[in-house]
């Protein structure tokens, strides 16, 4: 019983957090499996499967302000959702050692470029929606996408930089999609992929599905609530503490 309210209470602030800043859900739920015993593919299996209800309560609280685009997020699947299922195909069997020091080289880099833009995503600014923008774009979640379904460890964090960065959206806009696309479709893809091919420890997922849950909707409520400027410093946060958890391990 202990194990789970601990269980509980880790997922829910991992997801609180997770919705709030568009990602890193993995920084804090990902390690606590492990520490409690479970060898790294199982941990992120089945960590894997809990995100989707991340995903589900943001998405819950999203749709009711309506305020995100349907051709965006259909946009986000389609380039996205084949690198996460090649990602969680490629690191059953890896030794991510050397991947995970790449993504924290890189996450700090995210959190340290968004700082020393001030005026980054404060404003929605639409860019690169046609041609060759629209098809490097999709390039670049497809990437996303891949660290995604290999590593799930604060690769939302990298959607939402993109579509600030890439797509001009303000930080708030971004993260609504984050949440929608890959909180809940992209983490659903590499779920089922995981759930293939790998094991899943199937006796704490209920606990950590309820945790995921109404975390998620607590921080997507946050986010909405406390704008782009908030959500900005959030992101910026999450994005240090994210690179340097991966970086030390």
């Amino acid at each position: 019983m202990l194990e789970q309210i601990l269980l509980f209470f880790i997922s829910v602030v991992a997801n609180i957090f997770s919705a709030f800043a568009g990602g890193g859900a993995g920084l804090i739920q990902l390690p606590v499996l492990i520490f409690l015993g479970l060898p790294f593919s199982l941990a992120l299996a089945t960590h894997k499967i809990a995100t989707v209800a991340l995903g589900i309560g943001a998405t819950i609280r999203i749709l009711k302000e309506g305020h995100t685009s349907w051709r965006l997020n259909l946009f986000m699947l389609l380039t996205g959702i084949p690198g996460v299922v090649l990602g969680a195909i490629f690191i059953v069997g890896i030794n991510d050692k050397a991947a995970q020091m790449s993504l924290g080289v890189l996450t700090l880099g995210l959190g340290f470029y968004s700082i020393f833009k001030p005026a980054l995503g404060m404003d929605n600014t639409p860019k690169n929606r046609h041609g060759m923008g629209l098809i490097l774009g999709g390039l670049g979640l497809s990437v996303v996408g891949f660290a995604n379904g290999a590593l799930s460890a604060g690769t939302g964090l990298f959607a939402t930089m993109w579509l600030v960065k890439w797509f001009g959206l303000n930080y708030k806009q971004a993260v609504a999609h984050t949440l929608i696309a890959v909180g809940l479709f992209w983490n659903a893809s590499g779920a089922i992929t995981m759930g293939i091919i790998a094991h899943i420890h199937w006796a704490w997922l209920p606990t950590l599905i309820m945790g995921s849950l109404l975390g998620g909707f607590l921080g997507a409520h946050m986010a909405i609530s406390m704008g782009s400027k908030w959500i900005k410093r959030a992101y910026e946060v999450v994005t240090i503490v994210v690179g340097f958890k991966l970086l030390i391990g």
